[in-house]
């Protein structure tokens, strides 16, 4: 049983923060880079963030960089975004998912090559 499962979504304040966990079970994050994406209602799914498993580097989307943190903590198995002074534009369904290998691929890069997906959740960013 090999998956990805999001939380920590819900409804939060423009200028707000939020803070999303991606939990692998059934197998071990140590390896891989881990991508969170997010669809917003009607539009198509966007690369978000990245970490790599090896060093550690992290790539940001444009319309996220200064705002969002990615982290990882191999320990519990577990990959964080945190959404900083969010907008309303950032609101979506956020989803994590590992890459083929240890490293990030570019964030431009067709996201089919990412192999687990966690379900989905939704963050809402309204007053």
């Amino acid at each position: 049983q090999v998956q990805l499962a999001e939380s920590g979504g819900g409804l939060v304040q423009p200028g707000g923060s939020l803070r999303l966990s991606c939990a692998a079970s059934g197998f071990t994050l140590n390896d891989y880079a881990v991508a969170w994406f997010r669809r917003a209602p009607g539009t198509e799914r966007e690369g978000v963030s990245c970490i790599s498993s090896s060093d550690g580097s992290t790539y940001y989307g444009g319309s996220v960089k200064g705002r969002f943190t990615i982290s990882r903590d191999n320990g519990q198995n577990m990959v964080y975004l945190e959404l900083n002074r969010v907008k309303p534009e950032d609101t979506a369904v956020y989803y994590c998912a590992t890459a083929p290998g240890a490293v990030c691929p570019p964030l431009t890069i067709p996201e089919g090559i990412f192999d687990v997906w966690g379900q989905g959740t939704q963050v809402t960013v309204s007053s």
